[in-house]
């Protein structure tokens, strides 16, 4: 089974995600939070960290980060394992630096995301940000 992890990327009452190329196997032509295949033998957070670097250009703050959830999708191709995590801190300007895996990558307040991928990655997120009203303000 493959892991994933993917990072929602917080500002104030916004959240960064990442339109998927739409020659992308798994959920095409769609706005998701950037993240990607963990590689044999690295941790959740090394890996999330690599992903963001490459995807981003940002380096995230590993001691700002907490874990959202834990689903497990089958897309085709096979199923896999999708761990998201909510990062509060990073370095750096997030560009798209993966054109051949992202469209564009933009913020939306919390109220304006578009339809959800996941239903639980979007709800525990919804549930993070709402539940902490400090990350709400500007």
């Amino acid at each position: 089974m493959i892991s994933v992890v993917v990072g929602a990327l917080v500002r104030g009452p916004s959240v960064l995600l990442a339109y998927r190329n739409s020659s992308k196997r798994a959920y095409p032509s769609v706005w998701e939070l950037p993240g990607g295949v963990a590689e044999t033998g690295e941790s959740e957070i090394d890996s999330l960290t690599r992903e963001l670097r490459e995807e981003l250009g940002v380096d995230i703050a590993a001691d700002s980060v907490s874990h959202l959830c834990r689903v497990t999708v089958e897309p085709e191709g096979g199923a896999a394992v999708i761990s998201a995590w909510l990062v509060r801190d990073w370095q750096g300007t997030p560009t798209n630096m993966a054109p051949e895996e992202h469209d564009a990558i933009r913020w939306f307040a919390i109220d304006d995301l578009p339809p959800p991928v996941h239903v639980p990655v979007r709800a525990a997120l919804l549930d993070a940000m709402k539940g902490n009203r400090g990350w709400l303000e500007p």
